[in-house]
């Protein structure tokens, strides 16, 4: 059964700018003579008929190329054997860069909050000359060119370069340990990497040289790497660079290109490689498409989240988060794009929106955990910040839980548009997501990405009207990665998405949908192969975090299931408390309490238990099935996927609990 729901009212509602003025409204309008709140007409005209529909995308988006001649979809026994736009030719950095333009196409801010612009016009000639650079060191199309980056305007010049000669671009953020990047960069083989002499987390400069030099070793022991560059990014000031060897990034600047020649390539032609968190191995290699990538990008950009020429988008990512290929993304839709790098908390918590005010944000994007975490820091945005140019906040991560849609719309903004999203590294984009056509609830992510034929079924993969089961996805799209890197017989591919449910995509989320009048809304509850499952009912973690976070002592918290060793598990609860704080029997018998008032007893923690740290992946999520392993005895096989390894050893020897 659907749980208790008193969220029967929106908390939002569109406006006559939204059902208007919205692409969402003029694509409706223009392609099937619908209006824009007849979701699940418009969802089923794209099932219907996939061809027209992504036809109708790429007209719509203006995509620049040839689109080919018709079938633009033909049909195949396998979802993953469809083939997409089979003649057409494209390039992902011609899509995204607009030479002539005048107006910014980057915007960094730092922690310090210097401030650096770059307009469309800069960009185009700075990543023609990084692109002859690049042409020059032998990169040809099929290559791959990598990034060891933070979210800066140099990431966004290489990757466009690479893109632009057809090469494979991919990334690790600066904080990733030797070996994690090596595991990753060593599968792909760059030609070449671009690189930082650091990076500055909460006012302090944290060299990377050191390790840069490592790793340019051990790859060119590997017989891949041609050249490494350097940019200045925690000594700007520095003539040379601090990892030996290395090529400044102002002379790789040096040439006088003004013009970049597109690499036009097929639909399927490799554009990213995106990795897997890797806690139960080595990361696997996501291998994504140009064409997949670009046309769904510029879906979910226009008609889901209603970005506009000129608008301004932030979104709070590392480059090793797939977000930030999201938030590029964003070029090709004529935004400018606001990146940072740092603490988001420092100096202060409310320094995003102080950036947000300055710049005049219209799309804000962070964690579901961030917005959690400014409300326990006590920042009143809407109070402190003039954001009145804000039209929709975006929230991503994880389960965005109802408490947080009060937060936004009481201490933030009334008037804004709270797309809750959800998808993942696998597709570099969204199942399921926001529609500025579609009233918000609480804790509710309003309806199904256009073209997706997405449900939620139960273990006979027969869709579940009510209750909770496996999100996945019916039908195939054109962002369907072409497969993993060293996976020659498509095995290891299979087994993740196809295997299982045969048929189906499964995307492993633990959810439900909610039946409206005229679209079906979702909620996810957690990862699938995290659920809880004592007694044999399979119950989701994300209801127990929403009471444990109602809390103010309680900053953060993991929830795994420990084996008992009679085929049943319990539930065991770790917290870490706010500074001077102790867990004590009076709030355990009160988080007790809440969960069982507001769920079933069956989500009451048998143990509840106070540490000091929780381990977490480098893109900042709660690795709850490394806690699950090592609670079991078993062994987390690949700790350099994590950002705090060291926090594994807080939940060793608990077999022994009592």
């Amino acid at each position: 059964m659907n749980q208790k729901r008193n969220n029967l009212v929106p908390v939002w509602q569109p406006g006559v700018e939204q059902l208007t003025r919205s692409h969402m409204a003029r694509f409706a309008a223009r392609y099937c003579q619908l209006k824009p709140g007849d979701y699940a007409e418009l969802l089923q005209w794209s099932l219907d008929d996939p061809a027209r529909f992504w036809g109708a995308v790429w007209d719509y988006c203006e995509v620049s190329g040839d689109k080919g001649s018709l079938p633009w979809v033909v049909e195949a026994n396998n979802l993953w054997e469809y083939q997409w736009f089979p003649d057409a030719r494209l390039n992902y950095a011609e899509n995204l860069l607009k030479p002539g333009d005048n107006n910014p196409a980057l915007i960094f801010r730092s922690e310090s909050l210097d401030r650096r612009v770059v307009t469309h016009d800069q960009l185009y000639a700075q990543v023609a000359r990084c692109a002859h650079f690049l042409r020059h060191q032998g990169v040809e199309p099929g290559d791959c060119v990598a990034g060891f980056m933070p979210n800066c305007i140099e990431t966004v010049i290489a990757m466009l370069a690479a893109t632009s000669l057809g090469a494979c671009w991919c990334s690790c953020s600066p904080d990733f340990g030797l070996d994690g990047v090596y595991d990753r960069f060593s599968q792909v083989r760059p030609k070449v990497i671009f690189s930082v002499d650091g990076y500055i987390w909460k006012g302090k400069p944290i060299p990377i040289h050191e390790k840069v030099e490592a790793l340019a070793v051990q790859l060119k022991a590997d017989g891949c790497l041609k050249a490494l560059v350097e940019a200045p990014f925690i000594a700007l000031e520095r003539d040379a660079p601090a990892a030996a060897g290395a090529i400044p990034f102002s002379r790789a600047m040096e040439n006088s290109a003004q013009k970049i020649v597109f690499e036009q390539v097929d639909f399927n032609h490799p554009l990213f490689v995106m990795f897997t968190s890797g806690t139960t191995g080595l990361p696997k290699c996501i291998i994504h498409r140009t064409g997949g990538v670009l046309l769904q990008l510029m879906k979910e950009h226009r008609l889901h989240c209603d970005i506009h020429d000129g608008d301004r988008v932030f979104f709070y990512t590392t480059c090793g988060w797939m977000m930030w290929n999201w938030l590029i993304s964003a070029l090709a839709s004529n935004a400018a794009l606001v990146l940072f790098d740092g603490s988001p908390f420092h100096p202060h918590p409310g320094v995003l929106w102080e950036i947000a005010e300055d710049e005049g944000v219209t799309f804000f994007g962070a964690g579901a955990k961030y917005l959690q975490a400014v409300e326990k820091a006590g920042v009143k945005v809407g109070e402190d910040y003039d954001i009145s140019s804000l039209r929709t906040i975006a929230s991503t991560g994880s389960p965005l839980v109802e408490e947080s849609y009060d937060y936004v719309y009481q201490q933030i903004s009334p008037n804004v548009h709270l797309a809750s999203i959800s998808g993942g590294t696998d597709l570099i984009s969204c199942f399921v997501l926001g529609n500025p056509c579609l009233p918000v609830y609480r804790g509710e992510i309003q309806c199904a990405g256009l073209g997706l034929h997405v449900d939620v079924v139960g273990d006979d993969n027969v869709t579940l009207r009510q209750g909770k089961g496996e999100l996945v996805c019916r039908n195939a799209f054109p962002c369907m990665p072409l497969g993993f890197g060293n996976d020659p017989d498509g095995s290891k591919y299979h087994a993740a998405y196809f295997d299982a449910r045969p048929g189906l995509w499964s995307h492993s989320d633990f959810a439900e949908q909610r039946i409206h009048a005229s679209y079906t809304s979702y909620v996810i509850h957690g990862r699938f192969d995290s659920t809880l499952n004592p007694g044999g009912v399979r119950i989701g973690t994300a209801e127990i975090y929403r009471q444990v976070e109602k809390l103010p002592l309680i900053t953060e918290s993991v929830v795994v299931g420990q084996n008992t060793g009679d085929g049943d598990v319990r539930v065991l609860l770790f917290v870490i408390m706010t500074e001077g704080e102790q867990l004590t029997e009076d709030i355990k018998t009160r988080l007790c309490k809440a969960i069982r008032t507001n769920t079933t007893p069956r989500h009451v923690p048998d143990f509840i238990i106070q540490v000091s740290d929780i381990p977490r992946t480098r893109n900042g999520k709660i690795a709850e099935l490394a806690v699950r392993d090592v609670i079991n005895g078993e062994e987390v096989k690949n700790t350099q996927a994590l950002a705090n390894p060291e926090s594994l050893a807080l939940f060793a020897d608990l077999k022994e609990l009592k």
